[in-house]
């Protein structure tokens, strides 16, 4: 690997940047910001990344400031390993680019971002932001749409939306910058805006599901003005873009602190703008399964996080859909549809009004859907089906559901053994199962009585119709056999 004073030198060699002039390593601060020094605060570069530690140094050596800021500066400080790092600095975005080359490129719409890669790391690079109001693009409701405006260190903190996350660390001098009084917030576990806060929920509504992620994350008590000011402002979570939304609820329930986030939402009344119709069923007193079975998926996502094993989105999304899909199921089938095409359509139904509110992107919708569509097919157990569905693509994940749906309190004990037994089962317990499966689905159907005369003769003429092109589930099990 190429050491950080030679990388730095290739770049500055290739094409020069011209860099400000050096500044002192920290900059005059207002009244009422403190410096905490780096005998003060537990801090250490060897808990910061490589990539990060190259990302800052680079930009220092270059002439520009640079800081470690928000959240990692905040996860430090309580002992936790942060998931990524962020930096800001007076660079401009097209001089971040310039510096690092072709491990950096620009992203970015309402503000311009750097993305600077070494290795699989991406580390985020932010030019200050200013406090210019009459160069943002607004909505009615005052929602910041554009926001290009640069600015010096200090307008940066007043943007910031948190005073926990607004901490800025040096790499000059490995001090600590605090504007807002967040080192006092930060141990007294107490998170608070910067700034007014039924304002700052109107310049970014999304504001208000970000103070729930943190309370419920870090356990922190949100102050009593954001409190306040949610119930006034989470109507705002509509004018959202849907897919902005998809990306915060993957935060709140995919991040290890699922169970925590729901309670949260819940209390400040914003699980309802993210899922109106799973709120409204789980407020229903006839809906304990449903409770339970969102209960155990939020749960088992958060056993896993905490295991270290892959979470994925879809199946989780379906757990959550599946109440309201069964509402709607029972409603078109108070409409005389048959089960399962009213659950086709109760599908499509429930997928395509969630994707109004939460954008969940097409690669999910579909494995949802598949789940979903398995679970009618883990009751057909005759002939060559359960081979077939067996060697199903997304057999174990339809499988993994059942099973969930059984310790929910569904009806499907014994249902969930017999594919649990002919997964580990050789190829004759297999027949055994399948033979005995046979056997038990005739006798519900002789306990059910003989057929409507009607009914019985409707049958005997589509055998007639089909003749020997059509055979019977025995023979064909035996021909498999």
């Amino acid at each position: 690997m190429v050491s950080l004073k030679h990388f730095i030198a290739l770049q500055l060699a290739e094409e020069p940047v011209t860099p400000p002039a050096v500044q002192s390593t920290t900059p005059a601060l207002p009244d009422g910001a403190r410096v905490i020094s780096r005998e003060q605060h537990r801090i250490s570069r060897r808990q910061i990344s490589d990539a990060a530690l190259q990302v800052l140094n680079g930009l220092h050596q270059a002439g520009y400031q640079a800081y470690l800021v928000g959240g990692s500066v905040r996860d430090l400080l309580l002992g936790r390993e942060p998931k990524d790092f962020d930096v800001c600095t007076d660079a401009r975005p097209e001089e971040v680019r310039k510096l690092f080359r072709r491990n950096a490129r620009l992203i970015g719409r309402r503000f311009i971002l750097a993305h600077v890669q070494f290795g699989r790391e991406i580390i985020e690079v932010a030019t200050f932001r200013g406090s210019g109001k009459d160069e943002q693009a607004r909505s009615a409701s005052g929602r910041i749409l554009a926001d290009n405006v640069y600015g010096s260190l200090e307008e940066d903190a007043q943007r910031r939306d948190f005073t926990a996350n607004a901490l800025y660390y040096n790499i000059a001098d490995r001090s600590i910058i605090d504007f807002w009084g967040a080192w006092e917030d930060i141990e007294a576990q107490r998170l608070r805006m910067i700034g007014e806060a039924e304002e700052r929920f109107h310049e970014d509504p999304v504001r208000m599901l970000r103070a729930a992620r943190f309370a419920a994350k870090l356990g922190f008590q949100l102050d009593p003005a954001i409190e306040a000011a949610i119930p006034r402002c989470r109507e705002l979570l509509r004018e959202v873009p849907p897919a902005r939304l998809y990306e915060e609820v993957g935060k709140l329930f995919l991040a290890g602190f699922a169970q925590q986030s729901l309670a949260t939402l819940q209390r400040h009344g914003l699980f309802s703008a993210l899922f109106p119709q799973l709120d409204d069923a789980l407020g229903r007193e006839d809906q304990g399964e449903a409770r339970e079975l969102v209960r155990l998926s939020l749960d088992n996502t958060d056993a896993r996080v905490a295991a270290g094993k892959s979470v994925h989105p879809a199946f989780l999304f379906a757990a959550l859909l599946w109440p309201v899909l069964l509402l709607e199921q029972e409603r078109l089938m108070s409409e005389d549809k048959p089960e399962l095409v009213a659950m086709q359509q109760a599908a499509s139904l429930v997928l395509e009004e969630n994707r109004g509110q939460i954008a969940i992107p097409r690669r999910f919708t579909l494995t949802i859907r598949e789940i979903w569509d398995l679970q009618a097919r883990f009751h057909r157990r005759g002939g060559r089906r359960p081979y077939a569905l067996l060697a199903h693509e997304r057999f174990r994940a339809a499988f993994d559901f059942l099973v969930l749906r059984r310790n929910a309190g569904a009806n499907l004990a014994l249902l969930a053994d017999w594919w649990q037994q002919f997964q580990s089962a050789d190829n004759d317990g297999r027949k055994q199962l399948i033979e005995a499966a046979q056997q038990e689905d005739r006798g519900a159907e002789l306990s059910l009585g003989p057929l409507p005369a009607s009914e019985a003769k409707r049958g005997k003429r589509r055998r007639r119709r089909r003749g020997p092109r059509q055979k019977s589930e025995s023979a064909v099990t035996a021909e498999a056999n």
